[in-house]
């Protein structure tokens, strides 16, 4: 089975925000948390969800939860003082709830542009390959850089960005959580720099450039666009 394990532990720093942290902003009235639990909750391959939420923002999410009519969320778990503390918690409430063997879907609360089809592809991949990393291509020049002089010149054609989600099977991926954390590992950026560490290999899956991450007040602003432009389509049919 399918699971997904989203994570808004975070308090968003770079979004400039005073009120509340980036994944309780709203646009049109729903915070963007939702907007993402919503695209896993709609998915008919998803069979369940985990969030990993800011502990004194959980009362205020299960509300909205049942505002929502959202069904799918087994679970809310404490954030911990990491971002992979944070999933190794939500990783150990997934297991606790149905087992290890089954795919889990780690996804980050401010993606909420991700689409069905990426979902259906890393669900495949999994099935597939034991594991599925969503990218972009990069469409920059990629540098090296040491005391701001280029060292040098990476091919872009070979070049992916790293998305979410990232997906594996649970019990490997809570085995990588639990093997780093007996070692005091701490600083690894996301799922996927995790398993390639300890020898996993790492399958990618094609995602679409809207797939961002709201991070900066920019951010937000394009979401708002895509969100428009979709609600401007439907009207009139585009």
């Amino acid at each position: 089975m399918n699971y997904a394990l989203i994570f808004a532990g975070g308090t968003g720093q770079r979004m400039n925000t005073k009120t509340r942290p980036k994944q309780f902003l709203e646009l049109h009235g729903k915070p963007i948390i939702l907007y993402t639990i919503e695209v896993f909750e709609n998915h008919p391959d998803i069979d369940g969800i985990v969030v990993v939420c800011l502990e004194d923002w959980i009362p205020f999410l299960r509300k909205k939860l049942e505002h929502y009519d959202i069904g799918k969320v087994i679970d809310i778990v404490p954030g911990g003082a990491t971002g992979q503390e944070s999933i190794r918690n939500g990783l150990v409430a997934l297991e606790k709830a149905v087992g290890p063997d089954h795919c889990v879907m780690v996804h980050d609360g401010v993606r909420p542009l991700v689409s069905p089809e990426t979902i259906s592809e890393c669900a495949l991949s999994v099935a597939r390959f034991g594991s599925a990393v969503s990218v972009t291509p990069a469409i920059e020049t990629i540098v090296q850089e040491n005391n701001g002089t280029v060292t040098s010149i990476i091919d872009r054609e070979a070049c992916r960005m790293a998305k979410a989600p990232q997906c594996f099977n649970l019990g490997e991926l809570l085995g990588a959580h639990r093997r780093a954390e007996e070692e005091g590992s701490a600083g690894f950026i996301d799922s996927a720099s995790l398993m390639s560490h300890y020898g996993y290999a790492l399958h990618t899956v094609a995602t679409g450039p809207e797939n961002i991450k709201i991070t900066t007040p920019s951010d937000f602003y394009i979401f708002r666009a895509f969100l428009d432009a979709r609600e401007n389509s439907q009207i009139f049919g585009l």
